[in-house]
């Protein structure tokens, strides 16, 4: 096969594994918790599905990397009668994972009710609501809540007390003791710094949208005050509208925000295969896809919840977390790209930017071995290399590799790097944008 028909192969492969793995996106579990007649009472706003398919979501980012995903799909196509009663038999197994405890003595949880949602768009995440609780024994004061790392990150919300606790709790952590008569707030610092994980993580890994964006404009030139001036203005302008919508200021249904967010990729990468440099418009675009992915951001926040008491702190974190992720993100591909830069800028250092590069390719496609289950897999069925969202990374390996190494080889034409990394790469963006726009609007 040709290398454009290794490259077009590949391609299809990254754009079908960075929709399916939207499809597939691990939500945290929402719990609100109060005091009701002498029991602690918590309702759950979860994806009850992978938790009766045995998913362990703390390894998994995407359900389609789990062993389970046939089953989880199969679950996920239940009607809400049909998965209630499932999970009603599960219940036993995952009242085991939960560790609740009043002034340190175990309590165990009942099951009082499982609200599903509807059957609707499969290929949507969907939310169902439990509600569990377990008696108090009398003059308790403080309880402790947490659940085993299997069953993912849990955001916890004291209800209906002055000063409620909150967390954030990821790979099986407990809360604090928390007073059932309330004042357990978290400080401002402590939301500040709670959060700042929350915005990177809502980038790297899970951001994948976001990332091509920032990669989009690392793209067109990879030069520090170009690309300063660029993430700068992306930064302020999806700080305001962040702001705003977690205040409720402005509110833009997810169904707009999305396919025009995909439409901002699109527009950027394009937009790099004929530009040269920043042009006089282009910071004024750039600030205004900005405003439109922090509306994007937002709706994250929203479904956390925001602590009303540490609301900057939390805001603040959030948002120096979802900064730290785009740095990284930038920082990554500078260094991966930095040796076909150093050549195309004349520096006589080809024989090792070859053999780098070489090695790299070589991981890369070992990777994907890795992730296919060797290539009789391959071989056999192609879209078992679907089913592995390693191969974000192992098919991002083979194809920059391979558009240094053309760039090295090439370094001999005028603007080798631009012509041979840059602009295929912004293809690569602009087709998984496009691709984005057209499932968000009519998928």
């Amino acid at each position: 096969m040709s290398f454009l028909g290794l490259l077009s192969s590949a391609l299809m492969m990254l754009i079908t594994t960075l929709s399916v793995a939207q499809a597939h996106e691990v939500l945290p579990s929402i719990a609100d918790m109060r005091e009701v007649d002498g029991r602690i009472v918590f309702e759950v706003s979860a994806n009850i599905e992978s938790f009766v398919a045995g998913i362990n979501l703390t390894e998994t980012a995407d359900t389609n990397e789990a062993a389970e995903a046939a089953t989880y799909d199969e679950l996920r196509a239940l009607a809400p009668d049909a998965l209630a009663s499932e999970f009603e038999e599960f219940w036993p197994q995952m009242a085991t994972a939960i560790t609740l405890t009043a002034d340190g003595a175990p309590l165990t949880p009942e099951l009082d009710n499982v609200v599903v949602g509807p059957t609707a768009d499969v290929e949507i995440v969907r939310t169902s609501t439990i509600q569990f609780s377990a008696p108090l024994p009398a003059d308790t004061v403080n309880v402790q809540f947490g659940w085993a790392p299997e069953l993912g990150v849990l955001v916890l919300r004291q209800m209906d007390v002055p000063s409620p606790y909150d967390a954030y709790l990821e790979a099986g952590a407990l809360t604090d003791q928390i007073a059932l008569a309330g004042g357990g707030q978290a400080t401002g610092w402590q939301t500040f710094v709670d959060y700042i994980p929350v915005g990177f993580d809502h980038i790297v890994p899970k951001g994948l949208d976001h990332i091509l964006f920032v990669l989009g404009l690392f793209f067109l030139a990879a030069q520090f005050r170009p690309l300063l001036l660029q993430i700068s203005l992306f930064t302020l302008a999806h700080t305001i509208t962040l702001a705003l919508a977690a205040l409720g200021y402005v509110n833009v249904s997810g169904d707009i925000v999305e396919p025009l967010i995909a439409a901002s990729i699109v527009f950027i990468a394009v937009e790099n295969i004929w530009a040269r440099g920043i042009s006089r418009w282009r910071p004024f675009i750039i600030f205004g896809f900005g405003l439109l992915h922090g509306l994007g951001f937002a709706s994250v926040l929203g479904e956390f919840g925001l602590p009303e008491g540490s609301f900057i702190a939390g805001l603040i974190g959030f948002n120096i977390g979802v900064e730290v992720g785009q740095l990284v993100v930038v920082a990554v591909m500078f260094l991966f790209v930095w040796q076909a830069l150093r050549v195309d800028d004349g520096e006589n250092e080809a024989q090792r930017g070859t053999i780098l590069y070489a090695v790299l390719l070589a991981v890369g496609v070992g990777l994907v071995v890795m992730n296919a289950q060797g290539f009789a897999a391959v071989l056999s069925a192609p879209a078992s290399l679907l089913e592995d969202a390693g191969l974000l990374l192992a098919i991002s390996f083979v194809l920059v590799s391979a558009f240094c190494i053309i760039s090295i080889q090439r370094r001999d034409q005028v603007e080798a790097y631009r012509r041979f990394v840059a602009i295929p790469c912004s293809v690569v963006i602009a087709l998984i944008g496009a691709y984005w726009v057209i499932e968000r609007v009519f998928l």
